[in-house]
């Protein structure tokens, strides 16, 4: 019986300390990330499937670091960044993150409004109520009770699973695509290489780090947790990669295959999966949109003030009362007011900035993980749980990488 009160002590560790990791992983897939991988489906069929077995690696050791750095310090990683390299770094970075992020939450009101518009509700009233919604929820919440709404939004992408079976793909091209990169000639063309920065950009987006590490020290957890919170990071990366994936192949299986290349969202992704796919996927398409919109929409004003409270060292946190943490609030406040009002300005070009917005986090990236990095080798602030040698590798190449496909992209932008 030893044995299984074990199994019962893990299981209710892992249980206290669930939702930092899975809820940072699967907001991931938000309006921005739907509209990327539809269109990589769309424009490119199969061929950007091989992504994701890398990708869902680099994420595991990247949230993995920040879940484990926030554990060990007590810490967030703005707060870390600004004491081991100084104010002026932490400030341009802050100042980066906030503008990254803001595109971000524009994408997620956008994808609010698209979504709604498709069961015949306008943005005039489904921008601001959404907004209203998020706004009471985080301020009037404690932090219990948000982080279970948040798991709770975590499992409605299934739908997207749903969607993709019901697109009945051809599985053996797409597990062949999923484990064989495509040939050379092709990263030469710039299309490609945006979509291939979209993807891993928008699949591990800078803003993550900040939040998880952040949550991860308003949760409570301690190096003591680390073992259960480390299997919170994996489970989320894995689930959230499983979604992404779907999409690409629900889209590469109607859209590509029927010669549909250009969208411009995910709510265009839905309404051609209507005539194609039939009215099942189409709302569970629709649905799933909504879902990772107003998601999204909750978290990415609450990392970006995390990340500014703690790098500016203002108090911040969603257990805090507004009275406590007053600056961390009304940045909150101010994002998502001036990222639902934007939306409802007329002829505003969403899908750009959607798209955009993701590929400046493929950008961004590399800088945020040469700092974490540096942080988590550091022996006399992490002491024994510095990072392993493989841990160090997969970080590195992932930055060298991003920084590879970043100057290539540019580099064939030039070349015409």
């Amino acid at each position: 019986m030893n044995w299984l009160r074990r199994w019962k002590t893990r299981i209710l560790i892992f249980a206290a300390v669930v939702g930092p990791g899975f809820i940072t992983a699967n907001v991931d897939n938000d309006a921005g990330g739907i509209t990327t991988y539809s269109q990589a489906g769309a424009q490119f069929g199969y061929m950007l499937l091989w992504t994701m077995i890398p990708t869902t690696l680099a994420l595991i050791v990247v949230q993995e670091m920040a879940s484990r750095m926030g554990a060990v310090t007590g810490k967030g990683l703005s707060d870390l960044i600004r004491e081991e390299f100084g104010f002026r770094i932490t400030f341009l970075m802050m100042l980066g993150l906030v503008i990254t992020n803001f595109g971000n939450v524009l994408a997620e009101f956008s994808g609010i409004a698209l979504s709604l518009e498709l069961f015949g509700v306008p943005k005039y009233v489904s921008v601001p109520v959404c907004a209203a919604i998020v706004w009471l929820m985080v301020v009037k919440g404690t932090y219990k009770s948000v982080e279970k709404i948040f798991l709770v939004a975590s499992f409605i992408y299934v739908t997207y699973i749903v969607a993709g079976l019901i697109a009945r793909p051809e599985w053996k091209l797409a597990l062949a695509a999923t484990v064989r990169p495509p040939e050379l000639p092709v990263f030469s063309h710039s299309a490609y290489l945006y979509m291939v920065i979209g993807v891993v950009g928008t699949t591990i987006a800078p803003w993550m780090q900040f939040y998880l590490q952040a949550s991860v020290v308003e949760k409570g957890i301690t190096a003591r947790q680390y073992g259960a919170s480390k299997l919170d990071v994996i489970a989320g990366c894995v689930f959230t990669d499983i979604v992404a994936w779907f999409i690409i192949v629900a889209c590469a299986a109607t859209l590509f295959a029927h010669g549909m290349f250009e969208i411009r969202n995910g709510a265009d992704a839905a309404q051609a999966l209507k005539p194609l796919a039939g009215n099942y996927a189409y709302i569970l398409f629709a649905v799933g949109l909504f879902n990772a919109s107003l998601f999204a929409a909750s978290i990415l004003p609450i990392s970006t003030a995390y990340a500014v409270c703690e790098g500016l060292g203002f108090e911040s946190g969603v257990g805090k009362k507004f009275s406590e943490a007053p600056f961390f609030y009304w940045l909150y406040t101010a994002l998502i007011a001036l990222g639902a009002g934007v939306i409802l300005i007329p002829n505003v070009p969403l899908v750009q900035i959607t798209v955009l917005s993701q590929v400046v986090n493929g950008i961004t990236l590399p800088f945020v993980l040469v700092f974490m990095l540096l942080l988590i080798n550091k022996k006399d602030l992490m002491g024994a749980y510095t990072n392993s040698r493989f841990f160090d590798a997969v970080a590195w190449i992932t930055t060298v990488v991003m920084i590879g496909l970043t100057i290539a992209w540019f580099w064939t932008l030039r070349q015409g």
